[in-house]
């Protein structure tokens, strides 16, 4: 047990941060009602909910930025605690060294250096790029937000509070992030809307809504399912919200085994919400609707080379790139910082020319293309009035949609509809681009980052929509659960100016890339595992995967009639409760069941990861 776990089970009162019926508004909002919870030692907790509903209030809360109105707020006396939040403040005047290996720390150089778990923030958040001996003032927000985050993270800490850490960071980051706070052995609060986050790394997850805060065993998976069970339970009338619940829901269940292997919900309930769910898109219809609004072409990239002028002079980009993009295609772009992603959108689009060789564009392409930058939105204009210059009806898949209807899926409520663009939060003014965007019916999106400041709600909304899109689909993202979610393929740059398909997709590319980088031109080699998977890099023999995926399904059938066992003791229970004896015999029984079903599902967890090869 680390030092952290050790001061845990020795403190009393257990949690490190204690809030007992907190009460916090901001004006007229009440954002926090009557709350009660804790964090344990240990504990990871990722924080979710709309934008604007309360999760950094929550946060200034519990790391005592803000007092809370009404209520009590205790913490461990001898808590050591770590903050990173959205503004990514830095003293003036100081260095990437003096804020991450600050002397009061580090009296010399080789204290830190013969750390491996310094050398590994410093490397995984890409500061050996930026130099240790960088002045921060001149930095981009997203290089400050490293330099915050690798301040906090190298400290012996026993509570972590992190407002949003993966914004500004690469695919490859993320994963590095997630395998970083895992492997720590203090608490943890994450607010975060990277879905794939919340499942790698999270024990809990706390909902905020409407004042109350709720929470769920697990990560994401388990809190989607969670949150259709409660839905149906309750008999909430909010019958589009369940409805996208129960497609996400779907969606997890039949993907890959290490996507929904990591919360241990229950398969049966799990089954039973999603029994009559289709597939999320029908892909063959999709592409054949798409053909017939494109034609056979979209973008053909012949022999394309294309250069960027620093101050060590050019950096070439690509070089003898061919790409052919197909009605219908739906592809994640992703690589490394750098590699020219966002570059390659460009030229698709128009906005930048290539050095050398030819992009021909199909006759009948419409293109929308959402870039990083909200500036061309009327900052006088209110959100419906933006939304109906483009125009009133829309026609997406299948349906016609007013603008109304629309803004209000994208988590405009009708009230929210007359305020001025101008007065708009970053996340809205996001929102409402996107919806300016889809509003246009382009017949080709080409999506920069789409995912930047949107909560869960509105990315599960935007999904929806995009499952329905009758055109093509390019996205460059660091989200990798929206890129899985949405695309039905993935290539990748990696800096070396070629661009290929990966048919392992984010996987393969953090594979190739923990193999050191290995251009993406070379054949797919040894199977390579990525940090923190099971097994030391051996691959797995077909006989091997069929086998596990032969015990996957035994022991499905098994934790399904634990389930069965498990109501019916409840059911007895309920009927024996004046029978203190009888009450006891089956309350043992009831602990046999846990015990068994909680062997059950790691026996299933190791099995589904074994059969996925």
């Amino acid at each position: 047990m680390g030092v952290c776990g050790i001061l845990g089970s020795m403190s009393a009162p257990l949690n490190l941060v204690n809030l007992e019926r907190v009460h916090k508004a901001h004006g007229t909002t009440v954002l926090l009602d009557d709350v009660s919870l804790g964090v344990a030692a240990g504990e990871r907790i990722g924080v979710v909910g709309r934008n604007g509903g309360g999760k950094t209030t929550l946060l200034s809360v519990l790391t005592g930025t803000q007092e809370p109105d009404s209520g009590r707020v205790t913490r461990r006396g001898d808590l050591a605690m770590g903050v990173l939040d959205q503004t990514g403040t830095l003293p003036p005047g100081t260095t990437v060294r003096d804020v991450v290996l600050p002397p009061t720390m580090f009296a010399a150089e080789h204290e830190w250096a013969g750390d491996a778990a310094v050398r590994s923030v410093l490397t995984g958040l890409e500061l050996d790029r930026l130099g240790l001996d960088a002045p921060v003032a001149p930095m981009s927000g997203g290089e400050r937000r490293r330099v915050a985050l690798a301040a906090q993270l190298i400290r012996p800490l026993d509570l972590l509070v992190l407002d949003e850490p993966t914004n500004h960071l690469d695919v490859e980051g993320v994963a590095w992030l997630a395998e970083y706070v895992r492997a720590r052995a203090g608490g943890l609060v994450v607010v975060t809307h990277d879905r794939w986050f919340l499942d790698e790394v999270c024990t809990t997850t706390w909902e905020v809504a409407d004042g109350s805060v709720h929470a769920y065993d697990g990560g994401y998976s388990a809190y989607t399912l969670a949150r259709a069970e409660r839905a149906r339970i309750s008999a909430v009338t909010e019958d589009r919200r369940l409805n996208l619940v129960r497609k996400e829901l779907a969606w997890l269940r039949r993907g890959p085994p290490a996507r929904t292997s990591k919360p241990k919900f229950r398969i049966e309930a799990a089954q039973a919400l999603i029994a009559d769910e289709p597939p999320a898109r029908d892909t063959m219809a999709l592409k054949g609707f798409a053909a017939r609004r494109l034609g056979k072409t979209v973008y053909d990239v012949e022999d394309v080379d294309y250069a960027v002028k620093t101050e060590d002079g050019p950096r070439t980009l690509f070089a003898d790139l061919t790409w052919h993009v197909g009605p219908g295609d739906r592809i994640g772009i992703v690589g490394v910082n750098g590699a020219g992603k966002t570059s390659l959108l460009r030229m698709l689009v128009g906005e930048v020319k290539p050095d050398a060789g030819s992009i021909v564009v199909g006759q009948t392409v419409s293109v929308g293309y959402l870039s990083q930058h909200v500036t061309e939105l009327p900052p006088r204009a209110r959100v419906l009035e933006a939304v109906q210059d483009v125009a009133r009806v829309a026609r997406i898949g299948n349906q016609d949609i007013s603008a109304s209807s629309l803004a209000e899926r994208f988590g405009f409520a009708a009230n929210r509809q007359w305020t001025p663009v101008g007065d708009l939060s970053g996340g809205e003014r996001r929102r409402l681009q996107l919806l300016r965007l889809l509003m246009a019916e382009p017949n080709v999106l080409v999506l920069d980052e789409p995912t930047n400041d949107l909560d869960i709600d509105t990315l599960t909304a935007v999904e929806d929509l995009l499952d329905g899109f009758p055109g093509t689909v390019l996205v460059v993202s660091h989200d990798r659960y929206f890129v899985d979610r949405v695309c039905d393929k993935v290539v990748a740059l990696l800096g070396d100016g070629s661009l290929a398909e990966l048919p392992g997709g984010v996987e393969e590319y953090l594979r190739r890339r923990a193999a050191g980088g290995a251009p993406l031109t070379s054949a797919v080699g040894a199977e390579v595992r990525p940090v923190g998977a099971p097994g030391g890099g051996q691959a797995v023999s077909a006989a091997d995967a069929r086998a596990a995926k032969k015990e996957a399904s035994r022991l499905e059938r098994r934790m399904l009639k634990l389930d069965a066992d498990e109501r019916k003791l409840h059911d007895q229970l309920a009927a024996a409760a004046a029978d203190y004896a009888k009450a006891a015999e089956l309350d043992a029984q009831l602990k046999a069941v846990h015990a068994e079903k909680e062997q059950v599902e790691n026996e299933w967890l190791a099995a589904s990861e074994l059969a996925e090869g």
